[in-house]
């Protein structure tokens, strides 16, 4: 089956952001009696002005769907950033090689007494992050990381640079669960704009490895794009085309699909307002994609709000993380009975918004009816 790099050009994005900005409401109605999206086309109609101006209907339609694939549970993971080194230059990203930063990287030993606090904290979900840099992804490093924690940690995921195929294969071996590769903007122009230097510039590289996971052995795989840098239903229905290639590539995959917003970070990035969606159309991208993707995991980080993810629980999300870190060993600078740093992370890769700890988090989510499951069960 040829790749996605090759399959998305020929699609007609801009052709549906078009048809997404022009539907009425009548043309709804036919989706959310449905209780589902059949068609791209259909998660255009739902991104619309019409689709936002009906939010609460279509909130419940996409609450319905979550609960009749997973229940009501939320799953709770926290990050663990083992490095902020990184060859790239990437406009938006504290940990761009470009920013005055404290470069940070951890030994193995630090790893697993970072893990041992979360795990102590309850957390039974991990995902691994690093910047990009050759000498952490081509000498066995994380693989290294990832046997030392597993037997502390019941479940991990990586978030890496991107792989060939055959570099998935030992981690997989080890023990890793999955696989995140976000491509952070489909809007090629858009893509090398921000993507100045170092490997990430590479467009369709990115955009085939979670391909690449997939013949490594991965079986879960997330993607995203990141919210702000490119018109929104743009980013959304590339993303849903996306994901829609991968389930027919590989049926038995299960597919997270991430929703960042982009967060202020070292270097003097601003992005266009006019790209970032508001919280009620941050809403209506989750509902839309929950009504097309009824089986994947919908996952919201701590870049969004307190209050805005506690609306989130409801309406199609299965997947938060809490009690984050963005700082490699930041986890090591929280006090004992709390979850607040005890100093600033300014190597940290952006400052997140929502600061509870894990427990607040289970709390609020407990108070929505809902079960979070956050200590491995």
């Amino acid at each position: 089956m040829p790749t996605f790099s090759t399959v998305y050009p020929t699609l007609p994005i801009a052709a549906w952001v078009a048809r997404s900005l022009a539907t009425t409401p009548a043309e709804l109605e036919p989706i959310l009696r449905r209780g589902h999206a059949e068609s791209l086309e259909e998660v255009a109609a739902l991104l619309s002005p019409a689709a936002i101006e009906r939010l609460p209907a279509v909130a419940a339609r996409s609450g319905e769907l979550a609960q009749r694939h997973f229940g009501r549970s939320i799953r709770l993971f926290a990050p663990l950033y083992l490095s902020n080194e990184c060859v790239n230059v990437c406009s938006y990203c504290g940990f761009s090689r470009t920013n005055p930063i404290p470069r940070i990287t951890i030994a193995g030993e630090q790893a697993v007494r970072e893990v041992q606090a979360l795990r102590a904290r309850g957390i039974g979900s991990l995902l691994i992050v690093a910047g990009e840099h050759p000498k952490f992804v081509s000498n066995g490093y994380v693989e290294a990381v990832i046997r030392a924690v597993l037997p502390i940690m019941p479940e991990v995921s990586i978030e890496i640079g991107p792989l060939e195929s055959q570099a998935y294969v030992p981690m997989v071996a080890a023990g890793c669960a999955g696989l995140v590769v976000y491509q952070e903007t489909y809007h090629e122009p858009t893509y090398r704009a921000v993507h100045t230097a170092g490997p990430k510039k590479r467009y369709a590289w990115r955009l085939d490895a979670p391909e690449r996971g997939l013949a490594g052995g991965f079986r879960r795989l997330g993607i995203g794009a990141l919210y702000g840098l490119q018109d929104f239903r743009f980013e959304a229905l590339s993303l849903a085309a996306h994901a829609d290639h991968l389930r027919r590539t590989c049926p038995e995959v299960q597919l997270a699909i991430s929703l960042p917003r982009l967060r202020p970070a070292a270097g003097a990035f601003q992005p266009d307002p006019q790209y970032v969606p508001n919280d009620e159309e941050f809403l209506a991208i989750v509902c839309a994609l929950r009504l097309f993707l009824p089986a994947a995991d919908i996952v919201v980080s701590t870049r969004e709000s307190a209050p805005l993810r506690d609306r989130m629980v409801t309406i199609g999300v299965t997947t938060m993380s809490a009690g984050a870190s963005t700082e490699p060993g930041g986890y090591s600078d929280f006090a004992q009975d709390e979850w607040t740093p005890v100093r600033e992370q300014p190597g940290e890769q952006f400052h997140i918004a929502d600061e509870r700890p894990p427990r607040a988090v289970a709390a609020m989510i407990r108070r929505r009816g809902y079960l979070p499951v956050w200590q491995g069960a």
